[in-house]
């Protein structure tokens, strides 16, 4: 027989059901004395029961929804990232050490990638955003900016750097775990991440919200041909392609992040020092838009000769004039290649 003391219980469990359910929006027409005994329990019952219910089917701010998963991530880059060892030797271990449990960092991660396009910085960011978190790049949690298309008119630049500054903010406050990726920095006004310094720099914990767990990419063209000239130069000195290390272009990207047109140029980021890692992706050969390609065909399943591939890469690729050795395009226009020619098969 149920008895009055029951009858609250059930009510009381009914009702934190109810809130969670509703990601805690607040529910009017309860019983007070159902309400009464709901305040009691306090946060560590009603976040239990959170866990319990609302976060095993919907994505939310723990360990379920955001694994960071690295070995994915480093099985991923292994298998379809090409002619980059540099990311794969330093972004890898950059992320590692981040989501250490006993990370001792005062800081966010802040990393600036570079290079030209279709060299992979996209689809790295991309693939972090899919190992970190079980919904991947689209996950609540991720926040991508594309400059182009948020950030495309330099009179708006106060508006810009509140929107930002207020984002970030609201975003960190209701999941430290937060990861924000900025597109095409290149093409942004200067001065449009001035107010994000704040944030990103050692200083930047509020009384109420963890900054520290948060991670910032930044995806550039910037500095690109720079790349591909060191790199040839290097080369021509007998030094083989693997044979590079991040010493040799890192200083020249932080220079040139500051200096050339974009979002980054004169920013108090750089001056500060607050952005980690400055990841070079070097321009791509024919060998790796090759590896590309094979890539392609086989998410269509197709086994295509030696001589398709090459015609394949023939007509989707064309190569820098000056050096005769990197794709201008590098793997960007593969997959709509492929997908064409896998169409026309069918």
């Amino acid at each position: 027989m149920m008895t009055s003391s029951d009858s609250i219980n059930y009510k009381y469990l009914y009702l934190l059901l109810l809130i969670s359910l509703n990601d805690f929006k607040p529910i009017i027409c309860i019983e007070p004395l159902t309400i009464g005994a709901a305040v009691g329990v306090g946060a560590l019952g009603y976040g239990f029961l959170k866990d319990q219910t609302y976060c095993r089917f919907y994505e939310c701010c723990d360990d379920r929804s955001i694994p960071g998963n690295m070995l994915k991530l480093s099985s991923s880059l292994t298998y379809t990232l090409f002619g980059q060892h540099l990311v794969k030797d330093h972004v890898i271990p950059a992320l590692v050490a981040h989501l250490r449990a006993n990370n001792p960092s005062r800081k966010p991660l802040v990393m600036s990638f570079h290079g030209t396009p279709g060299t992979g910085k996209s689809f790295v960011a991309d693939q972090i955003a899919q190992a970190l978190y079980v919904e991947g790049p689209k996950s609540k949690y991720v926040h991508k900016y594309l400059g182009r298309a948020d950030f495309s008119h330099p009179g708006r630049i106060n508006e810009y750097k509140e929107r930002i500054n207020t984002e970030v903010r609201e975003s960190i406050k209701n999941c430290p775990r937060s990861m924000f990726i900025f597109d095409e920095v290149d093409k942004m006004p200067i001065g449009v991440f001035d107010t994000l310094t704040s944030l990103v720099d050692y200083a930047a914990n509020a009384r109420d919200t963890d900054y520290t767990k948060a991670i910032f990419i930044f995806l550039s063209n910037t500095a690109g041909v720079h790349i591909s000239d060191h790199l040839a130069a290097l080369m021509k000195k007998g030094k083989r392609r693997e044979e590079t290390r991040l010493s040799d272009f890192e200083e020249m990207l932080r220079k040139a992040a500051y200096n050339l047109d974009g979002g980054l140029k004169k920013t108090n980021m750089i001056e500060a020092h607050v952005i980690d890692h400055y990841i070079p992706f070097l321009a791509l050969e024919k060998a790796h838009v090759v590896q590309c390609a094979e890539v392609e065909f086989e998410k269509w399943r197709i086994h295509p000769s030696q001589d398709k591939i090459n015609t394949v890469v023939s007509n989707a690729v064309n190569f820098d004039p000056v050096h005769g050795m990197f794709a201008i395009s590098g793997c960007k226009t593969i997959e709509k290649k492929v997908a064409m020619l896998a169409n026309e098969r069918n």
